[in-house]
């Protein structure tokens, strides 16, 4: 007979639809892949049992009540909500998730949040004294409200307390501190059978970052900046120095670098350096190519300028990176 694994989700007026259903769906595809043997048996709780409207308008049925849900908890999951206000959004705190997470953690097995669900945790000081990670949109927040939490804003999740308590990034990251937790419970081949049936690239590792490249600058006002930026994500094996990417915008080089500084916040050679080494990163991770083809391939060319990019961007090795996050299928 399979082991229950018996997660419980919170749910409450406003919570983030997908920060619920994403890390479900992972742990009903683990039952799948192994013709049920992993035994997730997924709950969802409420203050009350019955419907909760979500951010989206979707409508869904908690289960159980707080009240009703026991101490017999093996993976307790507190997703977020956000509140939308001129400065942008706002960690809303639900005083009867806290209180039912304050009493129900010390039972569980472990404890993890999804997105703005930290704060959640926070405040019911589960993370005092512990390094944590939230959605990059309320990380200040979370720093400025609880200063014994070490905020983290760029990992995708951060395991803690020898893998009691977990905390995730924003939004999709769910789906990876899920499978996390999958690949904990079940092992790796589990968890990336899963990530295959979901079609994601990768099953990402906790340490990497929230952002790519494109995704960690702001939006250029100017249009021919961010179409620039496509461009140079798509040819970094091209010359990409400053003096290519002004004549390709009909610019001076003076005046190309002052613009192109002014919309992405970064010099010509940072970015497009920036770039090589994601690029650099994801060979890393998915292939065993030797270090000279991946600087080739990422437009590095070659093995120490690769390690030079990757000691000024990462402040590691690529061989020290790959050991942490190659991923084998």
């Amino acid at each position: 007979m399979p082991l229950t694994h018996r997660v419980v989700i919170a749910v409450f007026p406003d919570v983030d639809l997908l920060d619920v259903t994403g890390p479900a769906e992972v742990f009903a595809l683990a039952n799948r892949e192994t013709s049920g043997r992993a035994g997730y048996q997924v709950r969802l709780a409420g203050p009350v049992a019955g419907e909760v409207r979500t951010s989206a308008g979707v409508r869904l049925l908690a289960d159980l009540g707080f009240a009703e849900v026991g101490g017999q908890v093996d993976t307790l999951l507190v997703p977020g909500a956000v509140d939308m206000t001129d400065g942008g959004p706002v960690a809303r705190i639900d005083a009867d998730v806290v209180a039912w997470v304050k009493e129900t953690a010390p039972y569980a097995r472990r404890v993890a949040s999804v997105c703005v669900g930290a704060h959640l945790l926070a405040a019911a000081g589960l993370l005092d004294g512990k390094t944590a990670t939230t959605h990059w949109s309320t990380a200040a927040q979370l720093a400025a409200d609880h200063p014994a939490v070490t905020v983290d804003a760029d990992p995708i999740f951060v395991r803690t307390d020898r893998g009691r308590v977990w905390t995730g990034a924003g939004i999709s990251a769910c789906l990876d501190l899920a499978l996390a937790l999958v690949a904990e419970d079940l092992g790796e081949d589990v968890a990336l059978a899963v990530a295959r049936q979901l079609v994601m690239y990768l099953k990402r590792q906790g340490g990497q970052s929230q952002f790519s490249v494109p995704l960690s600058r702001p939006a250029a006002s100017r249009r021919d900046i961010d179409e620039l930026r496509l461009w140079i994500a798509d040819h970094l094996d091209e010359d990409l120095s400053a003096q290519a990417l002004a004549s390709r915008m009909c610019l001076s080089e003076r005046h190309f670098a002052r613009v192109f500084k002014q919309e992405t916040g970064a010099s010509p050679a940072a970015y497009v350096e920036a770039a090589r080494v994601e690029a650099a990163r994801r060979l890393l991770e998915t292939t065993d190519c030797p270090l000279d083809q991946v600087a080739a391939a990422a437009g590095l060319g070659s093995a120490e300028t690769l390690h030079r990019s990757f000691k000024r961007q990462l402040a590691t090795t690529p061989a020290a990176y790959r050991r942490r996050f190659r991923t084998t299928t």
